[in-house]
């Protein structure tokens, strides 16, 4: 068959060939191709030729010895794993999340499988990417069988995964939960070390931060992915580190690389008594993140969601009230600082219109008064009426009406006609200004 090489070359000929004979041509380098496949298929079948020279050369797909194990154990492939094992490969191995063989047997209850692990000196308390024991997920399947030989091999009754949770926590399987209890009792396990294993991070996340405050370190410095340590109090729902950090100006609104706040990570992981606790120190129901999601956005569990839901809602309330509350207040700023253009609408004649109309009617009740007293009374009166009148000259505007000052008590008539001269004098200084 003719090289790829030689074919280009022979174009040019070809170009000058006649149709009838570029066919004949064609039709023998067609013949020529065919022959070559024929001895080809007869090379590889006796396994000689360039396939046959090629095949001792294959290269064989060879996997990490984490991903073979894992996947013998998924399989449940006791032969293979025992193969492996003996082979030198670590019962330990564990792939990008943690996981490692004896978590995956655990999982699918796979018992003798468990018990070869064990054998072969596997972890019985190894922990994931989200420090979940063996324990943990056997608990959780409800695998009564798988959790006895567990604690029988030494397991943890008192792990505490990422979310907070012991193995009896998650365990909603009756048996099972049972057995937990009664190797726990046996073991005297009481609510106070109980809640001392839970609150032990808390504590020496605790502890850390006073020893960094004392020592004035930046309490929101961020990590390589933006993340601070009230993040990290947030997402884990530690309420008296996070109380520390906001007592000492934590920035509440500080965002990762993702734009996430410390209230996104609460609301993400659950936490509610830690998203009440942002909230009241000013973190923002509405802030979003690189992907524009706000804390309620990346909430799933519906107890928080309602949680913040109910906090939106009243944050919404008191802000319409502030609003209210700041318009009427500069409305009434505005009226007290503009009295003068308030007195101007009146004019004088309306003024002394309207007080001369109250005088008449206070004259006139104490006039009926009068009519009623003793007669000896009545030169008194005359007398006093005569005084104030010599003396009405010294107020403007002739106020001073005989009606008004025939009452017999001089000095509530003193008193409206002091009221009148203020009123009067107050007027004319406003009117000028």
């Amino acid at each position: 068959m003719a090289e790829h090489g030689e074919l280009l070359g022979e174009m040019a000929t070809i170009g000058r060939l006649s149709a009838t004979e570029r066919l004949k041509h064609a039709q023998k380098r067609r013949a020529q191709q065919l022959k070559g496949w024929a001895q080809m298929d007869k090379d590889m079948a006796r396994g000689e030729g360039k396939a046959g020279q090629n095949k001792g050369r294959t290269r064989r797909v060879v996997f990490p010895d984490n991903i073979t194990l894992l996947e013998a154990a998924a399989r449940n492939d006791l032969a293979e794993v025992r193969e492996l094992l003996n082979g030198g490969v670590s019962p330990d191995l564990y792939n990008e999340d943690g996981l490692t063989a004896l978590h995956q047997c655990c999982i699918d209850d796979f018992v003798e499988l468990v018990q070869c692990l064990l054998d072969a000196g596997a972890n019985v308390n190894a922990c994931d990417s989200e420090l979940w024991t063996p324990l943990h997920a056997a608990a959780t399947c409800g695998h009564t069988g798988l959790v006895q030989l567990l604690v029988q091999s030494g397991a943890e009754l008192l792990a505490v995964n990422a979310d907070g949770n012991m193995p009896y926590d998650l365990c909603e399987d009756e048996a099972t939960l049972e057995l937990l209890e009664m190797v726990m009792a046996e073991q005297g396990i009481t609510q106070d070390r109980i809640n001392r294993c839970r609150g032990a991070k808390e504590m020496n996340m605790l502890t850390d931060l006073r020893v960094l405050v004392q020592n004035g370190a930046d309490l929101n410095a961020q990590d390589d992915n933006g993340t601070t340590l009230l993040h990290i109090a947030a997402a884990n729902g530690y309420l008296s580190v996070g109380e520390l950090l906001l007592e000492h100006r934590a920035k509440v609104e500080q965002k990762d690389m993702d734009g996430w706040t410390p209230l996104h990570a609460a609301s993400c992981w659950g936490q509610i008594l830690m998203v009440e606790q942002l909230v009241a120190h000013g973190a923002s129901l509405n802030t979003k993140s690189v992907l524009e999601e706000t804390p309620l956005d990346v909430c799933a569990d519906e107890e928080v969601r309602a949680k913040l839901m109910e906090l939106k809602h009243k944050h919404d309330a008191i802000m319409k009230s502030h609003d209210r509350h700041k318009g009427t207040l500069q409305r009434r700023a505005s009226s007290t600082g503009s009295r003068g253009k308030v007195v101007r609408r009146v004019s004088v004649n309306e003024r002394s219109s309207l007080y001369r109309r109250e005088h008449h009617k206070e004259a006139m009740v104490w006039q009926e008064r009068g009519r009623q007293a003793e007669p000896q009374d009545d030169d008194e009166d005359r007398q006093t009426d005569n005084e104030l009148h010599q003396h009405s000259h010294i107020f403007p505007y002739g106020y001073c009406s005989g009606s008004i000052w025939t009452s017999r008590r001089p000095y509530m008539a003193t008193w409206w006609l002091f009221r009148l001269c203020v009123e009067t004098y107050r007027y004319q200084y406003y009117s000028v200004q």
